[in-house]
């Protein structure tokens, strides 16, 4: 009896590992083709350019020199490098806090602000889809075509912001706004922040929808106002999707603000190296002074502000987990 038990155990171990190893071969095989295409596309490109920063690779011809970390130690005595890592910071800084501020403000307003409709004690102001789709505009738009726009709204003569202030009587209040060294960078804040808002706007919108008005009203009914209930109920039912969009947005800070700076700018970073970006000091060098190994240089230290702030923003935006049945 118990040599037939324990042939009949072996018999049902060896079944369960042969529909284990059945499940992840069928795994294997769906995920193989995308891993290889993610692995040739995405990582490739990163080990490749880590590997050239060690060279003098002019990124011209097939000719390079292994030079060890001597692009690196270029760096750390580079002006225009920390220049443009500083002009980074500074959008680091700023657009999470104007993008994320301005979304949340105006996707509460549209979604709790309003006055509350039939037994509901609050609700959306009127019209608020319509207002949603008119903040989302600018994401329908190209980067290109919104910096050539902007371009033209800031141009000293003939522009739309100067003409406005004409317009009012503010005429003292004109300036050369891309071409002011102390205004240059500000403005391509204002742009990337009118150009990223109503994405948010949509997005913590669609979270806000999915609280329950319960919550709200309860919070109403125990004398509650609109500030407490937003920083009381919203914001931390919504911390996760503010965690994401801080990171996302710091991610645009540090890479996107490429087409911006390049296309709407005096001499592609300046006047004066004031709007410098590392993404456009990176295109400079690569495409416009044949230093393609320093290029990379710069790139490998890219990627390590950017992870280095991803991790930053994960490890303090860390918190208890709220939820709400």
């Amino acid at each position: 009896m118990s040599v037939a038990r324990h042939r009949g155990s072996a018999g049902f171990t060896s079944s369960r590992h042969y529909r284990t190893f059945l499940k992840y071969r069928a795994i294997v095989g769906f995920l193989a083709l995308p891993l290889a295409l993610y692995a040739v596309f995405v990582i490739s490109p990163y080990l490749q350019a880590f590997s050239y920063s060690f060279t003098d690779w002019s990124g011209l011809s097939s000719d390079m020199n292994v030079i060890g970390l001597r692009n690196y130690q270029r760096l750390l005595d580079d002006p225009l490098f920390w220049t443009a890592l500083w002009h980074n910071v500074i959008l680091l800084l700023a657009l999470p806090v104007l993008v994320l501020g301005l979304g949340l403000f105006f996707a509460f307003m549209l979604n709790v602000g309003g006055r509350g409709t039939g037994t509901d004690a609050v609700g959306g102001v009127r019209g608020a889809h319509v207002f949603k789709v008119i903040y989302f505009f600018p994401q329908v738009l190209s980067v290109a075509i919104i910096a050539v726009l902007w371009q033209y709204v800031y141009a000293p003569r003939g522009g739309l912001l100067n003409g406005v202030l004409d317009a009012v009587g503010l005429a003292s209040w004109e300036q050369d706004w891309l071409g002011d060294p102390r205004l240059a960078l500000i403005c391509v804040i204002g742009v990337m922040t009118w150009t990223s808002v109503g994405f948010f706007v949509v997005l913590f919108s669609a979270a806000m929808a999915s609280i329950p008005g319960e919550i709200y009203e309860a919070a109403l009914l125990d004398g509650a106002n609109r500030m407490a209930t937003f920083f009381r109920i919203t914001l931390p039912l919504l911390w996760d999707t503010v965690r994401t969009g801080w990171i996302y947005m710091g991610i645009i800070a540090l890479d996107g603000s490429f087409a911006v700076v390049h296309i709407m700018t005096v001499n592609q970073g300046g006047p004066d190296h004031s709007t410098l970006v590392l993404t456009v000091y990176l295109y400079n060098k690569a495409f416009r002074d044949g230093q393609a190994g320093y290029a990379a240089g710069v790139g490998v230290a890219l990627l390590i502000v950017t992870l280095v702030f991803a991790a930053v923003v994960m490890r303090l935006g860390r918190r208890e987990r709220l939820e709400f049945a």
